[in-house]
């Protein structure tokens, strides 16, 4: 099983592992600061070095407990038990998880204000979309949005994360805020995610510690996906 240094402290941006397995470019490691994508987020991009030499990761890729991270074909390869240093595209990365908390500050302001689910919802860095459970969508509702989800940037909310056993994390009301439950049935431990005092979601992507650190937020746009499935776009500034 490989250690998601990620889960417990999105801040960390280089680390240094073992290698556990070698497949072609792959390389297992025995822990990680790569997200690995999902739940909207992409994944995490950087270096590993080892023997004088750092090649980039092109891809990180969760299979069962592991992460395998895929390299660029240059350059000799590690072997087992080598130690690497791995170093994340941090500004990459701090700019998803500025936008990835920018999405729940949306979704947090939406689920208290209008009780809408979501439906749907990616993003990249600085930019996202999300799809609620609106009947109707107006330029007047946008607007009164994006002053509302600017509010709770302002009010420097810290953002707590936790790990809880699966029962605990169902008991809390409200936890799934999307239309569908994405989290698997086997899980035995459920990442919460809160924003003190907005909002609490189980979730497995990296988030800022304070939603000052997000910045000033812009709706840019919104478009109906159908009779009660309307989208939203949002952009962070820079």
């Amino acid at each position: 099983m490989t250690d998601l240094l990620y889960q417990t402290d999105s801040y960390a941006k280089e680390f240094d592992a073992v290698v556990k397995g070698i497949e072609g470019n792959g390389v297992l490691l025995d822990r990680t600061a790569f997200y690995p994508g999902g739940g909207g987020q992409p994944l995490d991009l950087g270096w590993l070095a080892y023997n004088g030499q750092s090649v980039p990761i092109v891809k990180s890729r969760k299979q069962g407990d592991d992460i395998w991270h895929e390299m660029t074909a240059r350059g000799e390869p590690p072997v087992l038990g080598d130690l690497v240093h791995g170093r994340l595209d941090w500004e990459r990365r701090y700019q998803l998880m500025r936008t990835h908390t920018a999405m729940h500050i949306l979704c947090g302001v939406i689920w208290r204000d209008y009780g809408a689910q979501v439906t749907g919802g990616n993003m990249e860095p600085g930019k996202g979309r999300m799809d609620f459970e609106f009947e109707r969508m107006q330029k007047e509702l946008v607007q009164e949005i994006e002053t509302r989800i600017n509010a709770e940037m302002a009010a420097a909310r810290p953002i707590l994360v936790k790990i809880l056993p699966r029962e605990a994390a169902f008991a809390i009301p409200d936890l799934i805020r999307t239309k569908i439950n994405l989290l698997p049935e086997g899980i035995s431990q459920v990442r919460t995610v809160e924003i003190v005092g907005l909002d609490l979601q189980a979730d497995g992507g990296t988030h800022v510690a304070n939603t000052r650190e997000v910045g000033a937020l812009k709706l840019t746009g919104y478009e109906s996906k159908g009779k009660i499935n309307k989208r939203i776009y949002l952009e962070v500034g820079a």
